[in-house]
């Protein structure tokens, strides 16, 4: 991915234009991100587990159950938001690099700043509108329809708990980012 990171400083999973007031939080972040990654792993083992366990059950001993759907999701609802702040630490998620090609050097970085700005906006009412989600399920004792009825602020809470993380990892690459665009804009009125 070409997404402005230096390869030496990016394998430690710290943008060199990472201001030295904020490598405390960015070393938090990464160890919370990779102990997300590792619980991921293990709600993905989960749900396969269940919904393994479904199959064999219904079509082996001919007994149905009722649980493992909402299980299985519950596992992977946690494990797609709780990992999303590592995928985005590596700036791995899917991006259209069409026009990065087609632009000055400048202008491709304040584009990749622009975006990282509408990225973090996105994701903090995302998370914001979560945990309002996740309060009026727990105030109201929400439960899904199913006879076996888990409390919905399950998945609400790791909603919102995936896009906080993912709102304060983007917004620590954006104060990155702006320190860089700084850095050169001081760089090049020198």
């Amino acid at each position: 991915m070409s997404h402005g990171l230096d390869t030496g400083a990016a394998s430690a999973g710290i943008d060199p234009d990472t201001p030295r007031l904020l490598l405390p939080i960015v070393r938090g972040l990464n160890l919370i991100n990779r102990t997300m990654v590792v619980l991921g792993m293990l709600a993905l083992l989960v749900a396969s587990s269940v919904l393994t366990y479904s199959i064999i059950s219904r079509y082996v001993m001919k007994a149905s159950t009722d649980w493992q759907d909402e299980a299985a999701v519950f596992c992977l609802v946690g494990a797609t938001f709780m990992c999303s702040a590592f995928v985005q630490s590596l700036r791995g998620h899917v991006g259209i690099e069409a026009v990065a090609g087609l632009l000055p050097r400048a202008m491709n970085k304040l584009r990749l700043m622009l975006v990282d700005l509408m990225c973090t906006a996105f994701c903090s009412f995302f998370a914001w509108k979560s945990w309002a989600l996740f309060h009026e399920a727990w105030v109201e004792g929400q439960t899904t329809s199913s006879s076996w009825a888990p409390p919905l602020w399950i998945p609400y809470g790791l909603m919102a708990a995936g896009m906080t993380l993912m709102s304060v990892q983007l917004l620590v690459q954006l104060i990155a980012r702006l320190n860089g665009l700084f850095k050169t804009s001081q760089g090049a009125a020198a």
